[in-house]
């Protein structure tokens, strides 16, 4: 595919020279993340608008890809998906995304100078990743089934309102995968969306106890799959909330946890399943 075509399909993204993201990173010295999901900035543009730009690491055979990568990307429309504002095919390859002014959802359960997330913002953070699962596995064509949901990879706006960031077709070490599509078979289909779902579960423990599910999260797996977790759940319990959540609604997103990590061969339910039983459970429209 050439750039110019990919460009043309993609009335708005813009593109961005090596110079313009080494000036809008102040030389690549805002850092906000730096792991195995690759390295981001925090960048200003010219006009004074702030962004996120993640670099890129592109061999000469893989740039057909990345601009698969461009055309996915800048056609994913949806209030809880972080928006793809540009690119830049210099020097070295980057992505620029909308800035997202509340940074990472793993900082707010983490860093002890954030003030805590209440349960509502909690609650309300399950639902929208589950809502912006439902867009990509049943509104996309083809579905979308690369995701990567994590407390790193949900980020939050100036509302903390929930979007995801790790989407598309680049594995979380910086290589492109390829993904299940239309034309993969039911049972390709059905394990990429039970792995995601079964992610969905783990974010909502950590949402629940504060806790990492880094690596998979075994220890919260264990304790919720125990026959007498319930008695334990009050101890744990996110100590930054305090006594301050709704016992019914703690009832009901376990609930919905454990229905997800059912998940992790093949599907049990939905994403459209879990985003109404979501809704049902914990009493938000």
């Amino acid at each position: 595919m050439s750039f110019l075509n990919c460009c043309c399909t993609l009335p708005e993204v813009w593109r961005f020279s090596y110079k313009d993201i080494k000036r809008a990173t102040d030389g690549f010295r805002r850092i906000v993340d730096n792991s195995s999901h690759g390295t981001a900035y925090k960048a200003k543009l010219q006009n004074g608008n702030w962004v996120l730009v993640k670099e890129v690491d592109v061999s000469n055979d893989q740039v057909d890809a990345f601009y698969r990568e461009l055309q996915l990307l800048g056609r994913l429309h949806h209030r809880h998906i972080v928006a793809l504002s540009g690119f830049s095919i210099g020097r070295k390859r980057f992505l620029v995304f909308e800035n997202i002014e509340n940074g990472s959802l793993k900082e707010h359960l983490n860093d002890p100078l954030k003030t805590p997330l209440n349960w509502r913002t909690r609650l309300q953070i399950a639902i929208d990743v589950a809502a912006a699962l439902e867009y990509l596995h049943f509104f996309c064509e083809p579905p979308v089934y690369h995701v990567s949901i994590n407390s790193s990879t949900i980020m939050l706006d100036e509302n903390f309102t929930a979007k995801l960031s790790d989407v598309g077709l680049l594995s979380s070490g910086g290589n492109f995968v390829t993904s299940p599509h239309i034309s993969c078979s039911k049972e390709c289909m059905g394990q990429a969306c039970g792995n995601i779902i079964f992610q969905l579960g783990l974010l909502i423990l950590e949402l629940i106890t504060g806790q990492s599910s880094a690596e998979g999260g075994a220890d919260l797996i264990k304790w919720v799959q125990k026959s007498c977790f319930r008695r334990s759940v009050h101890n744990m319990i996110d100590p930054d909330l305090g006594n301050n959540y709704d016992s019914q609604e703690l009832r009901g997103l376990l609930a919905v946890a454990r229905l997800c990590l059912k998940s992790v061969d093949k599907p049990t339910h939905f994403a459209p399943q879990i985003f109404r039983y979501l809704q049902k459970k914990v009493g938000i429209a």
